[in-house]
């Protein structure tokens, strides 16, 4: 085979790889301007061919179960972020995302798991350890809720939904000063914020 050949065929390959290229890049991005217009079923299905070939099957499977969560389809998210942990068992993002189909479906103990499995890991997960307290509002741990509510705060000052959590933990326990000056705090972050207006209307 002659140069000019060997030219020709390699600029053929390099045409062939860019067609491949372009192609992967735009399902990725037809499933993201799919998912800014809400449609979140068409976005999802975009990403089926991908999850089964490819060198982006843990991020396929991954964003097709965050597109899931979003449609409602709990378990078939549970399932696909459940197949990117097996594939990164590492994974805190698939941990983390896990936990969004299961505090959903109220399945608390189940995402305490993979949350208190995140935070063995990352202890200062700030995703976790909110996520984590809604686990606890779910099971009405109050007690546990303000201790925890009150530790992450100490960790996240500036942040308004921890306040809120230990706010609620105090309002449950009865510890009418404490969810007062909480509520107040929340109010200094996010001012006319309605759980803590409503709440301190109400003293």
């Amino acid at each position: 085979m002659n140069i000019k050949k060997l030219q020709l065929l390699g600029a053929a390959c390099l045409f062939g790889f860019s067609l491949i290229a372009s192609a992967s890049t735009t399902v990725w991005e037809q499933s993201q301007q799919f998912e800014a217009k809400g449609e979140y079923l068409s976005a999802a299905a975009l990403l089926q061919p991908l999850m089964q070939n490819g060198d982006n099957k843990e991020f396929s499977y991954l964003r097709y179960g965050w597109l899931n969560y979003l449609q409602g389809r709990h378990d078939v998210a549970e399932s696909a972020y459940s197949k990117a942990l097996q594939l990164n068992p590492q994974s805190l993002d698939a941990r983390l995302g896990i936990s969004l189909p299961l505090l959903a479906q109220q399945r608390w103990q189940d995402a305490a798991l993979h949350l208190k499995q995140v935070l063995a890991v990352s202890p200062w997960d700030y995703t976790a350890h909110v996520r984590l307290m809604i686990t606890e509002e779910g099971l009405q741990q109050w007690e546990v809720l303000a201790r925890h509510a009150a530790d992450i705060n100490r960790r996240y000052p500036s942040d308004a939904t921890i306040l809120v959590y230990l706010a609620r933990a105090h309002a449950w326990l009865g510890h009418k000063d404490k969810a007062k000056q909480a509520y107040s705090q929340v109010l200094i972050r996010i001012p006319n914020h309605a759980e803590a207006s409503q709440y301190l209307r109400s003293l």
